[in-house]
C-alpha cells in the first residue's frame, strides 16, 4: 500500500528530474537539446534540434516516466537546408523501405510527399502492419510527418479479438490483467479500468493494438491508486 501511494502522489519536481534522466538514457537526443518544465503532472517540452525523429523520441521518452498524464511537445526542427531532400527524394526512399520490410511483403501501399510530409493509404489485415509501415517511413530523413490512412481490414471474429488481448495482458510484465478489462464490438476494443502509472496504461493499449483483427482502441484506462 505504501508504494501505491508514493507512485499516486508524485510531485512535479520528482517528474521533472525522472524526464530528465530518462532523456539521459535515449540515444537519439542530448538532454541540454531540451527544456522540460512540469505543472500537475503535465510535461511541456522546449528548445529546438535538427530532426523530427529526435523531436518524437523526447516525447516518448517523457510518456514513459511514471507520474505523467500529458506531454505538450513545443520543441523546434530546424533542419539543415544543405541535407533536406526533395519531395521525389522523400518519396523514393519511402517506397524502398516498404520494399525492404519483410512484415510489409506483399502488402500494397501508397506513397505521396507534399513538401516533406508523406501521406500512406492501402489495406492490410492487422494492425501492427499499418504501425510498421508508418515507423520505417517516419524516421527517413527530411520527413515531416505522417498521416496514415492505411485501413485495416481483419479476418477474426470478436470473441477470438477478446480472447488475444486477454491473452496479451497476461503476458505482458508491465500490466496488471486484473486491473483492466476487455470489451470488444465488432472490430473496436475497449478498455476499462485502474492502473498505477501511465506507461502500465499505454502497455495496454500497445497489447491491445498487437492482437490480430484489431482495428480501433478506445483506451478509457485512468490513473489511480
Amino acid at each position: 500500500m505504501a508504494t501505491t501511494t508514493a507512485v499516486a502522489t508524485r510531485t512535479d519536481q520528482q517528474i521533472h528530474e525522472d524526464v530528465l534522466n530518462e532523456f539521459r538514457w535515449e540515444p537519439r537526443i542530448q538532454p541540454n537539446e531540451i527544456g522540460v518544465a512540469v505543472k500537475d503532472g503535465v510535461v511541456t517540452l522546449t528548445g529546438w534540434i535538427d530532426s523530427y525523429t529526435k523531436r518524437w523520441a523526447a516525447e516518448d521518452a517523457a510518456h514513459r516516466v511514471r507520474g505523467v498524464k500529458a506531454v505538450a511537445n513545443d520543441i523546434e526542427v530546424r533542419l539543415s537546408t544543405t541535407g533536406e531532400r526533395t519531395d521525389p527524394e522523400i518519396a523514393a526512399a519511402a517506397v524502398r523501405a516498404l520494399q525492404w520490410d519483410a512484415l510489409l511483403v506483399p502488402e500494397k501501399i501508397e506513397v505521396t510527399v507534399s513538401k516533406g510530409w508523406i501521406t500512406l493509404k492501402g489495406t492490410v489485415d492487422w494492425q501492427y502492419k499499418k504501425h510498421e509501415a508508418e515507423r520505417v517511413v517516419r524516421n527517413l530523413t527530411s520527413v515531416k510527418g505522417v498521416s496514415n490512412l492505411i485501413e485495416v481490414k481483419p479476418k477474426v471474429q470478436p470473441a477470438e479479438i477478446k480472447r488475444q488481448v486477454e491473452q496479451a495482458l497476461v503476458r505482458s510484465a508491465q500490466t496488471d490483467a486484473e486491473r483492466i478489462t476487455v470489451e470488444v464490438d465488432g472490430s473496436k476494443v475497449t478498455l476499462k479500468g485502474t492502473v498505477r502509472a501511465w506507461a502500465e496504461r499505454e502497455e495496454a493499449e500497445r497489447a491491445a493494438w498487437k492482437a490480430p483483427g484489431v482495428t480501433a482502441v478506445d483506451n478509457r484506462i485512468s490513473i489511480g491508486v
